[in-house]
């Protein structure tokens, strides 16, 4: 019986790491670009009582006698699957269609990777500098921070939809100002790291960032003018996933009950 206190206790503290990945989930359901999480369980070690088992006339069966000890979480997958590109109708904003993701110049110097397009121009002596919202530069194909020359009227500025900067000459055409916002795909995005302010980190896990521009065998990604990626967060599955997260952890602390219970009549039978 104190096996099973403590098999339960574990599915008790695994349910309650599952409540906390639905949580963080419904509060970022309007997160731009953010990415569904689900906790991963795995069983623990086996204790074996038998090795073999007959039945009775002595025959040997086909399988021994092993009682689990209880339950584990695994892993906290995102599922980096396309969530709806909404109309915001701003100029800077940016909704990828497709796998890719912006790559961002942090703090620290370190690239990083986004999925959310919520732009800005922070204006320096440098020039002008397109950003996120924290501040952080978008870089161009080249690893290069995408700044433009402060003389240049931003109003007139157009990005297609393959990231390409296009500026009017005299003749009022658009061209090519010889920019284009880099994009990164990974062969596991799963195994990305996850920061703060919707930045991901290239792991081992992850693999290697890919770039669109250079590799010709990845499918191009599109990025929209105008639209933001919403959550691919959807709030009535996460309400189920909560109540049977919810109703899991009951259930084992009744298993808990249920052998203190036991064990409290073990002891009473010497009265």
């Amino acid at each position: 019986m104190m096996r099973s206190l403590w098999t339960a206790a574990s599915g008790m503290i695994s349910q309650q790491t599952n409540v906390d990945t639905i949580s963080n989930n419904l509060a970022n359901i309007n997160t731009t670009g953010y990415k569904k999480e689900n906790a991963q369980f795995k069983t623990l070690l086996y204790q074996t009582i038998q090795t073999k088992s007959t039945d009775s006339n002595g025959e040997d069966k086909p399988s021994g006698i092993q009682v689990g000890l209880g339950v584990r979480n695994s892993a906290i997958l995102s599922q980096y699957t396309q969530g709806n590109l909404n109309e915001t109708g701003n100029d800077f904003d940016f909704g990828i269609q497709g796998n890719g993701f912006f790559r961002v110049q942090t703090s620290d110097g370190s690239i990083g990777y986004t999925r959310n397009g919520a732009f800005g121009l922070s204006v320096g002596a440098n020039g002008i500098t397109l950003a996120t919202t924290e501040g952080y530069p978008i870089l161009d194909t080249t690893g290069a921070p995408i700044v433009l020359d402060s003389n240049i009227n931003t109003a007139d500025l157009q990005i297609d939809e393959s990231g390409n900067l296009l500026y009017p000459d005299e003749n009022d055409k658009l061209q090519p100002m010889g920019i284009q916002i880099s994009l990164a795909q990974f062969n596991n995005p799963a195994g990305l790291e996850k920061t703060s302010d919707s930045i991901l980190k290239e792991t081992a896990a992850s693999g290697t960032a890919r770039l669109e521009n250079e590799d010709a065998n990845l499918k191009k990604s599109v990025i929209k003018t105008g639209f933001l990626e919403g959550s691919n967060v959807q709030a009535v599955n996460e309400m189920v996933d909560l109540i049977v997260a919810q109703r899991a952890y009951e259930m084992n602390s009744k298993s808990i009950t249920a052998a203190d219970e036991m064990l409290q009549q073990a002891n009473n039978l010497r009265r």
